[in-house]
């Protein structure tokens, strides 16, 4: 298996260099030279199967051999248990074609830990073999840079700095970030948006001599292990309602585009995936995108569902990649183009093609909160936060044939964001019993301009790597 750049002028790189690599040197992002193919067997052999297990079968291919199947085996398992719930990524109903998959029962809350209690041990294991250490160099919106620091801290061979948007992300985010007060974890409110912080991180893996000094790796979804490793839930969720016998939909409350992405990716592996439903908040650049086929990139606006307060979705570069036939070239001219003018557009046929795969929904603050209390009233109580509320939505309204079932990525435990919660249904969800003191803990943070040399003064006078090739 090797990996080749959306914008076709890096180095083809196998497994391992890619997990360290996370953003190509021409500045694209990673993807496979193919898709590995699962046949209607090998699916149907996954029924019943643990979800450490079903997570071996399907990543394992991605690999290329770079890690033994007895080792990988390992550090899957070790990943998965640390999750609160037997099933790792539980399914529940709430109607009769409509289904929840809760990916919030990791330690940080958020589905962001599915992929990254697993990215942390590729790490530890491959910079162990390798006798190297990396600086990583994060942006969120909220959930990544918890759930990044939880993997990460206190590993040997890793420093990690995580940028979040100053007074951006809810308190909850904040304090999971904050009150980790490992040595090698370092945590920078940043003066701007979330866009800014995610444009900061690219400046810095674009500085080569900086890049190189530093050693930085990523594990933001640019990284394709982190897309890789949320492949296998839609598997198990489509496994467990009967594929590859019985097509499934699935809606996916998203602004970076990588976790609607994976699924993507699962669809390409073989997986009989009817429709793939975007879920957007009022930043909706990707559902204006498939509407119109025009990505136009507007000033972001604060809302409920912070962690989607996005407006340049740095995955849908990997999308474009196969929407223009993989043709380097022409995502290089896209993407300059974009960043000149704050747009571009894909062909009539481009975005038909999009459109046989992909829908999208919108909603904004309002119905996002009808939503949540809609759901509790119908369900007797169950809570949702509003991010599976905007997917619920989308859910709802997309065009979807009424036999397929629809399950909606639950990307955040309600707790996460008590406030919008508690007002749509007047009761508070109540935290983990593990995080219940999170109000008490000691905070660390380091407040930064939006500036490049800032950053990157911070990062050299702390990180590990730095002293080392100094």
């Amino acid at each position: 298996m090797k990996y080749v750049s959306t914008r076709g002028q890096a180095p083809v790189l196998g497994f391992e260099e890619v997990l360290l690599a996370g953003l190509a040197r021409d500045g694209g992002l990673y993807v496979p030279e193919s898709w590995p193919q699962f046949s209607a067997d090998e699916i149907r052999a996954m029924r019943g199967l643990p979800y450490s297990e079903i997570a071996v079968r399907v990543m394992l291919p991605f690999l290329g051999g770079a890690i033994a199947e007895d080792d990988f085996r390992a550090i899957v398992t070790d990943a998965y248990a640390s999750f609160d719930h037997a099933a790792v990524v539980p399914l529940v109903q709430l109607d009769q074609r409509t289904w929840v998959m809760e990916l919030f029962h990791g330690p940080t809350l958020a589905f962001k830990d599915v992929a990254l209690q697993l990215l942390g041990r590729l790490f530890d294991h491959v910079l162990a073999k390798r006798g190297e250490r990396v600086t990583i160099v994060g942006a969120t919106s909220g959930d990544t840079g918890s759930a990044a620091i939880e993997a990460c801290r206190d590993r040997q061979n890793v420093d990690i700095f995580i940028l979040h948007p100053k007074g951006r992300t809810s308190e909850v985010q904040r304090r999971q970030m904050t009150s980790v007060l490992s040595d090698n974890v370092h945590n920078i409110a940043l003066h701007g948006t979330f866009d800014d912080c995610q444009d900061l991180v690219k400046a810095l893996f674009n500085d080569m001599a900086f890049r190189d000094r530093m050693g930085l790796s990523a594990v933001n979804s640019i990284n394709w292990a982190r897309i890789m490793a949320q492949i296998v839930y839609y598997f198990a969720a489509a496994v467990a309602l009967g594929a590859p016998d019985r097509k499934v939909a699935f809606t996916v409350p998203t602004g970076n585009f990588g976790n609607v992405y994976a699924a993507y990716g699962a669809r390409a592996m073989g997986l009989p995936v009817e429709r793939l439903i975007v879920g957007s908040n009022a930043n909706d650049i990707l559902a204006r995108f498939f509407a119109s086929g025009t990505m136009s990139a507007a000033p972001v606006v604060p809302t409920l569902s912070p962690s989607m307060d996005i407006q340049i979705s740095s995955n849908f570069e990997r999308l474009l990649f196969d929407l223009l036939g993989r043709d380097g070239a022409a995502v290089q001219a896209a993407m300059d183009g974009f960043r000149a003018e704050g747009k571009f557009a894909v062909t009539d046929a481009q975005l038909a093609e999009a459109h046989a795969i992909f829908a999208a929904g919108r909603a904004d603050d309002a119905r996002t909160m009808d939503v949540i209390k809609e759901v509790w009233e119908k369900t007797g109580g169950y809570q949702v936060d509003p991010h599976t509320a905007v997917g619920i939505h989308s859910a709802a309204t997309a065009p979807v044939d009424p036999s397929v079932p629809v399950v909606v990525m639950a990307t955040a435990h309600p707790a996460k964001f008590p406030d919008a919660v508690e007002t749509a249904t007047g009761r508070r969800p109540v935290l983990p019993p593990r995080l219940a003191d999170l109000y008490e803990r000691e905070e660390r943070l380091s407040e930064l301009p939006n500036d490049v040399a800032a950053v990157q003064e911070f990062v050299v006078a702390r990180a590990r790597a730095a002293k080392e090739a100094a």
